[in-house]
């Protein structure tokens, strides 16, 4: 039994935490770590530890901490106003100016924004707006949903279905029957070693023309995926992925949701991953850098070819019977506003162009190399580093060694803070956007230590 003081007591004794050991953490035998305060890329425990946070929370203080901008907007916005809801045709001058300033960076295919509090509920919203949009059209057999295995789109009910990971799944009655999973696009994982990455894209594509004509595209309303995988491995896409999977689509009128919660607002050096990428969605997914977290807000964006169909169906059926109490919240607004304007004023986007291939690069030339270091992947300011048994025969660690968790761990004891991965040894990496060189080389020389404590130098 850890020794507990007041605050540690009342975190166990009533605080349940996400993705987290219950039974462990109530009985004190899982560590816990209270965060005071943070600048930057660093945060701070109540115990004096300074870390560098090198996963930006969870992929979304993306302008780093402490920025007094957001916090007085945020305190200003309070003052005035602090809440008013968005149901029929209210707003603020913060939720307004939001949404304008999301689609003026948003591809120019789309038209309106639909604001909620997570990834998740946006998932939701685009989900009863996708089977709405083929309601309307007449085509009510169109339910079903293609998402990817080991993508990530929320944990909710049919979010967590969507979720592609089985940690998400399991005990919980999940996926739901409307829910199909298609080929991941991970070349590491590729289902035959002999594939060239030309040959895996062509599987990928198969496959997902496979499963179309075996459920019938007059079923299926949409597919669902991350430009780049994010919490299924941090996975950038094979090159010509999505220049394969698009076309199919199309041909089958199956409308495409681009969830952007990890990727949007410049983490792969654009505003959007869909312009990286060549992306032309019918939906996509906000919410994490949307205020760096600075107060909890989402996004559904809608294309103009889905909003005029919905158009269409309130003037048929009146009002849409889809709204939540904290749509478009002005406080969450008001961060949201300072937020993007900070990542414009501090030239964010470009410096991830700049550092992300610095920190990606600088991370293969330090383990690319060693034994057990199956892959050093990344894009802009995401990046991961799998481990193996055995790198010729493509052999992966039995789970039950938790080679990722152990190498996580021994980064936190060095005072950088990464993310072992689920379904895999991943260590992820995800920093704030305003990373300099000195400490993307801070978190690949402690990364190194750690490696080499858990593993060797082999």
């Amino acid at each position: 039994m850890l020794t507990n003081d007041q605050l540690d007591a009342w975190d166990r004794q009533t605080f349940l935490h996400p993705s987290t050991h219950f039974a462990q953490h109530a009985r004190g035998e899982s560590p816990t770590r209270i965060v005071t305060t943070g600048s930057g890329v660093y945060i701070e425990d109540r115990d004096g530890n300074r870390f560098l946070d090198a996963f930006a929370g969870l992929y979304c203080v993306n302008v780093g901490y402490g920025r007094q901008e957001i916090a007085e907007a945020i305190a200003a916005q309070a003052r005035q106003l602090a809440y008013y809801h968005a149901y029929v045709g209210h707003g603020t001058e913060a939720s307004i100016t939001l949404a304008k300033m999301v689609l003026d960076r948003a591809p120019k295919t789309m038209s309106k924004v639909y604001f909620g509090l997570s990834g998740s509920d946006a998932n939701e919203t685009n989900i009863k707006l996708a089977w709405y949009y083929n309601n309307i059209l007449g085509r009510p057999d169109r339910k079903k949903v293609i998402s990817r295995r080991r993508g990530y789109h929320g944990s909710g009910l049919f979010t967590g279905s969507l979720t592609g990971l089985d940690v998400y799944h399991n005990r919980f009655n999940l996926p739901f029957p409307q829910v199909l999973h298609t080929e991941a696009p991970y070349y590491l994982r590729r289902p035959d070693i002999a594939m060239s990455e030309a040959d895996f894209v062509a599987h990928c594509a198969a496959q997902l023309e496979e499963l179309i004509d075996r459920e019938g595209a007059d079923t299926i309303a949409a597919f669902i995926g991350e430009p780049m995988l994010g919490t299924g491995g941090i996975v950038p896409p094979p090159v010509g992925y999505w220049e394969a999977i698009q076309p199919i689509l199309k041909k089958h009128d199956i409308l495409l949701i681009v969830d952007e919660v990890v990727t949007g607002f410049g983490r792969l050096g654009a505003m959007f991953a869909s312009e990286r990428y060549g992306l032309d969605p019918d939906f996509i997914t906000i919410a994490k850098g949307l205020t760096s977290a600075y107060a909890p807000l989402s996004g559904s964006i809608v294309s103009q070819k889905v909003f005029d169909v919905l158009a269409r169906g309130t003037d048929e059926d009146g009002p849409i019977g889809h709204g939540w109490t904290y749509s478009a919240h002005p406080i969450s607004a008001a961060a949201g506003v300072a937020n993007l304007k900070l990542v414009d004023k501090l030239g964010l986007v470009n410096n991830v162009r700049d550092t992300g291939p610095y920190f990606v690069g600088s991370l293969k030339d330090a383990l690319g190399g060693l034994a057990h270091v199956g892959e050093v992947r990344g894009d802009g300011m995401l990046a991961a580093v799998e481990f193996v048994e055995d790198r010729e025969t493509r052999t992966f660690y039995d789970p039950s060694k938790k080679i990722g968790p152990q190498i996580a761990g021994a980064l936190a004891r060095r005072g950088v803070i990464a993310r072992a991965m689920p379904q895999g040894d991943i260590l992820g990496f995800a920093p704030p956007l305003c990373l300099t060189r000195a400490e993307a080389d801070e978190i690949v020389g402690r990364t190194t230590e750690a490696v080499e404590e858990v593993l060797g130098s082999d």
